[in-house]
């Protein structure tokens, strides 16, 4: 937004900046939120602290203090505006993604050498895992979490017999080998760093960036868990919950949400095992000794690959989700038309080891049942995409198709935080930094969903 547009709003924002940060405790802070809310959504190029106190006419120190050294507890000002956004959006899901922050050094809060979807390799960046309230027509950020990397939790370092304290991390990997010109395998030199100097180095990078000690490495997916929980005691609970395969794939995770009577529909990946829908264990004979056997399943579980191929590409129906978005170049008398695709649904029992350890310990052994929706393009030999959900048997596949496809809407956030809001301008290195600039990032584009939903033109739309 330009000067103008910010000056026709101000007394919507500053009523908006008096709700979001009616918890900090000074007056002071309270209006330097404002500014920066201000800040972030003034037109520029970079909304670091710098370039944003050149526009706004302030000592960037004000800021850079406010985000850095103040005394205000961000998670006050989170809970308001995951309250807001969902009164705002009246969310039909909430949507659990991740985010990557390209980076030059290695300073920043818990910078690595990882996979980033955003960057679609393995790059020098930051992880940020987030849930998002969604419909068809707005989305909004309800929480934010930092990915710590097994680089920067000394618990992850491995000690002499290779273990590690995390009860998440991974065993120390075998050393990695290359191949020489015969083909032949041989070690790939490496420097091995003494394992108190590993945890020294960690060490000083934690104080440095101020990481709080209780602050570990764990999955992405467990992350996740945690910010329903922290949502869920703020009296916030989903309608439904959807994500990508990074985290569907994961049986503990489903298993989490189940124990938490959430509905979900996640994708998942083909090796996902399952028994059919309709199969039931048998009870073996008893041998006359010791206990009873538990009943099994007749049959190995089989990949969900491998059900959806023995269902048959004969079996998938075309169905129309939602209206095609007009792109620039669209004109805007003509229709864009509809997205759609071929899909087929069938009830399955997903097994593996979590699933079988989350039954009643005397249950029957039966697995619980769900849907499986796969999407199989025509003229394909095998399906493309893969989901599983435990919505009740009468769902419809037109609504199954409609929810799991619900995801887009993450898209739309994190490029309007990152293009428009600067959510990955922020330069400092300190952890609370990190997390108030994407909580205030977080309100700002609150702020222009509340205008774009009651004053299209005040939010600068066409």
């Amino acid at each position: 937004m330009d000067e103008g547009a910010l000056a026709r709003v101000r007394e919507r924002l500053l009523e908006f900046g008096s709700q979001m940060f009616a918890g900090l405790p000074r007056v002071d802070q309270r209006e330097t939120g404002v500014r920066y809310l201000r800040g972030l959504m003034l037109d520029g190029r970079r909304k670091s602290m710098q370039p944003m106190a050149a526009r706004l006419g302030v000592d960037h120190q004000q800021l850079q203090q406010f985000l850095t050294s103040s005394t205000w507890d961000v998670a006050v000002v989170r809970r308001r505006v995951a309250t807001s956004a969902v009164q705002v959006v009246t969310p039909t899901v909430w949507v659990v993604d991740d985010t990557g922050f390209a980076k030059d050094g290695t300073a920043s809060a818990c910078v690595a050498r990882q996979y980033s979807g955003t960057l679609g390799k393995v790059g020098n960046c930051q992880i940020a895992v987030s849930v998002h309230a969604a419909t068809d027509t707005a989305s909004a950020v309800l929480d934010w979490r930092l990915f710590v990397p097994e680089s920067w939790d000394e618990t992850c370092v491995p000690d002499e017999s290779g273990k590690v304290a995390n009860v998440h991390a991974r065993r120390l990997r075998q050393q990695p080998v290359t191949l020489d010109e015969a083909g032949k395998k041989k070690p790939h030199v490496r420097k091995q760093v003494p394992r108190e100097e590993q945890i020294a180095q960690i060490l000083r990078r934690r104080a440095a960036s101020k990481i709080p000690d209780d602050q570990r490495y764990r999955p992405k997916w467990l992350m996740a868990l945690e910010m329903i929980d922290e949502l869920a005691g703020w009296n916030l609970y989903p309608p439904l919950l959807t994500a990508d395969a990074g985290y569907g794939q994961v049986a503990e995770f489903r298993q989490g949400l189940r124990d938490r009577d959430i509905r979900f529909i996640v994708a998942t990946t083909s090796t996902t095992t399952a028994q059919p829908g309709d199969a039931e264990p048998v009870a073996a004979p008893y041998a006359g000794v010791g206990k009873h056997p538990a009943p099994r399943y007749p049959h190995p579980a089989r990949s969900i690959k491998t059900l959806a191929l023995d269902h048959g590409a004969g079996k998938a129906t075309l169905v129309h989700w939602r209206e095609r978005l007009p792109s620039a170049d669209d004109d805007g008398d003509r229709s864009t038309g509809t997205l759609s695709g071929h899909f087929f649904a069938l009830r399955v029992r997903p097994a593996g080891r979590t699933v079988r350890e989350g039954l009643p310990q005397h249950g029957d052994g039966v697995l619980p049942d769900c849907w499986l929706l796969v999407q199989w393009p025509p003229g394909q030999d095998e399906p493309t995409d893969y989901w599983l959900s435990d919505l009740p048997p009468d769902t419809s596949l037109a609504e199954l198709v409609l929810l799991a496809k619900s995801r887009w809407r993450v898209e739309h956030d994190y490029r309007e935080l990152k293009t428009g809001l600067g959510l990955d301008h922020f330069e400092g290195r300190s952890w609370i930094g990190w997390h108030r600039h994407v909580t205030l990032a977080t309100a700002a584009q609150l702020f222009l969903t509340q205008l774009r939903l009651t004053d299209p033109k005040a939010a600068g739309q066409p």
